[in-house]
């Protein structure tokens, strides 16, 4: 195996922006399904192409030149990270019996290779060989823009039988492992799954024919780790993970701990595929894997309500974040209402407007919002219900319609306003047709209007918004609040977006403090004291309190002055009275951290008792 001098993170100064990924809105792009940059290079087996655009299972050659010149487009639809399918290079070879060529990426034969057919020098695909790849130029022009890149990984497996052999894994072109001769044992061999509720089998046998890893095997584990901090290295931001359910807990708590030791600041996210909160075991990877997860319960819910049109309406969306406080950090999964794996939301539901409902709600409501290639141009096909492969069509165009324009203003919003980054979601009105919700963090605020029903006036009380008069970010519509109380009329398939965007902090040190694990009930505060002037020497007369996300979760930042660059020990208190003696500290020793000198940093703790 090659053991290439792989440079940890530099240790320097990290801005707010770095360590949260909670003000991005992601764009998750096929690569091969959206521009041709490039349409000259032809590397790789002809016979896995189609420059027709027919054939839905081969190559029609999007590249990441095309991904490149199409940053103004993006940058200026709100989009500020992208999610670009695997990049590894990929098995040459067409699937056994099915004349499927792997356009998705997840079919990988060498983990620290690109994949030729992305680049314009086909010299370029060893990340070891060469130093200023096309992928490095996309990356340097993304964070010249201030936007970031999430690479998409997978770790469960290699590729099925193809005319080239089964599970052929390279390092830097050369053979490590072979799945039909397996002398080393790099493959778990126990075929395919065929008991779905058997978690040893999800675990162990092959999914779709694929060739599964065998993640005991510690010679594999140090391949894939390597490989994968080779990417970092060259300063990816975030890392999208696949199948993560196919894999044991404990080696994604190895993974992701290795991820982050070497790379502090990268933000990681995976595919519990359906993970629901009434899944105790999606619940248990979701909390103890050490990375976030996309949102299926989330997105189900708004598909179900605005794509299929269910009867129970916006009752279904709030019984899905009604049970946020299961998660350790709810304002951190990664939401969506359309992917690579299930039809376009407009095959459920053709109609513009409620498309454009879906979207308000996605880049209003808690997590991070990740849009999925073209829905801004309303980009779908029906072919055979709009499944895979037709739910990934070409990207043909790069209009300014309407639902870019909401993208726009709402990703910007989402930049700018702390409530939409990590407030809770606090319902003011919930109907079948009309869903009225508030985001709150300090002085900042986001109330969100969503009706797809008939025309009608709302009379709202208990806003907690300011006394005053607000206009609508999307459609200038006004809101006069009074005593916390407004009279509304909205129109049918009307959404609307009132904001204040508080003052930010600013100091040497700013830590993005967050707990979890409390379930508090109304009324109750918590904060965070210890032994630097910033957290009150110990006195509770100067607690720093916390904004409360959830019943679960509470979350703050801490202004850091003194204690800059020094140790300090704290615990996180309960008050429900004006009582200090009645305060409820943490049953334990208290806990250690080292302010940095100068940046950001973001704290993570678990409540104990």
């Amino acid at each position: 195996m090659n053991t290439p001098e792989l440079d940890a993170a530099q240790l320097t100064p990290l801005t707010p922006e770095e360590i949260d990924f909670r003000g991005e809105v992601i764009y998750f792009i096929v690569v091969d399904r959206f521009y041709d940059g490039n349409p000259s290079n032809l590397a790789g087996n002809h016979e896995l192409n189609d420059p027709s655009h027919q054939d839905w299972d081969k190559y029609w050659g999007g590249d990441l030149q095309g991904v490149l010149d199409k940053l103004d487009y993006l940058q200026k639809t709100g989009v500020t990270a992208i999610w670009l399918t695997p990049l590894f290079e990929q098995v040459e070879a067409l699937e056994c019996g099915k004349l499927r060529a792997p356009i998705h990426g997840y079919w990988t034969r060498d983990f620290k290779r690109i994949n030729a057919r992305w680049l314009n020098d086909p010299d370029e695909c060893s990340l070891f060989q060469c130093k200023h790849t096309l992928f490095d130029r996309l990356l340097a022009e993304l964070h010249e823009r201030g936007m970031k890149f999430v690479l998409d990984i997978v770790c469960n497996h290699s590729s099925p039988s193809t005319t080239e052999g089964k599970g052929k894994l390279y390092d830097d072109g050369r053979l490590v492992a072979d799945h039909e001769n397996d002398v080393d044992h790099w493959y778990h061999h126990y075929g395919d799954v065929t008991d779905w509720q058997d978690e040893w089998q999800i675990q162990n046998k092959d999914v779709a024919g694929l060739a599964t890893f065998n993640e005991n095997n510690i010679r594999y584990r140090r391949y894939i780790k390597e490989a994968i901090k080779l990417w970092l290295s060259r300063g990816v931001d975030a890392l999208r993970i696949d199948t993560v359910k196919h894999m044991p807990l404990w080696f994604w708590q190895e993974f992701v701990t290795d991820m982050h030791t070497f790379k502090p600041d990268v933000f990681v996210f995976g595919e519990w595929i359906d993970s629901h909160p009434d899944n105790a075991r999606a619940m248990e990877y979701a909390n103890e894997d050490g990375m976030c997860l996309l949102d299926f319960a989330l997105c189900h819910a708004i598909r179900d309500c605005l794509g299929e049109r269910n009867e129970e309406g916006f009752h279904l969306v709030q019984e899905i974040l009604g049970m946020d406080e299961r998660y350790r950090s709810a304002t951190e999964l990664v939401t969506f209402i359309e992917n690579h794996d299930m039809p376009r939301f407009q095959s459920l539901n053709p109609e513009r407007e409620w498309l454009h409902l879906a979207l308000v709600l996605l880049l209003t409501v808690r997590g991070i919002p990740c849009l999925y290639y073209g829905c801004e141009q309303y980009l779908y096909s029906n072919l055979e219900g709009g499944g895979d492969p037709y739910n990934r069509p070409m990207m043909k165009d790069w209009e300014d319609t309407e639902a870019r324009r909401i993208t726009r203003i709402l990703g910007a919003e989402r930049k700018s306003n702390s409530a939409v980054q990590w407030g809770g979601v606090w319902p003011k009105l919930v109907e079948r047709d009309v869903y009225v919700f508030l985001r709150r963090y300090r002085d900042s605020r986001c109330m969100v209007v969503l009706n797809r029903g008939v025309a009608r006036d709302l009379f709202l009380h208990d806003l907690e918004m300011p006394d005053g008069s607000y206009e609508c970010i999307l459609t200038g519509k006004k809101l006069v609040v009074d005593g916390g109380r407004a009279k509304l009329h909205v129109n049918s398939l009307e959404a609307l977006v009132f904001t204040i965007r508080g003052k930010p902090f600013k100091a040497r040190v700013m830590v993005n403090v967050q707990v979890d694990g409390i379930l508090t009930k109304p009324g109750d505060r918590v904060g965070i004291v210890g032994d630097c002037s910033e957290l009150g020497e110990w006195d509770l007369q100067h607690i720093q309190y916390l904004e409360c996300v959830n019943n679960n979760t509470w979350f703050g930042e801490i202004a850091f002055e003194e204690s800059c660059g020094r140790p300090l020990a704290y615990k996180y208190v309960v008050l429900n009275s004006d009582n200090l003696d009645d305060a409820k500290r943490e049953h334990r020793s208290p806990r250690r951290r080292t302010v940095p000198e100068t940046g950001a940093a973001k704290w993570r703790d678990r409540w104990q008792m």
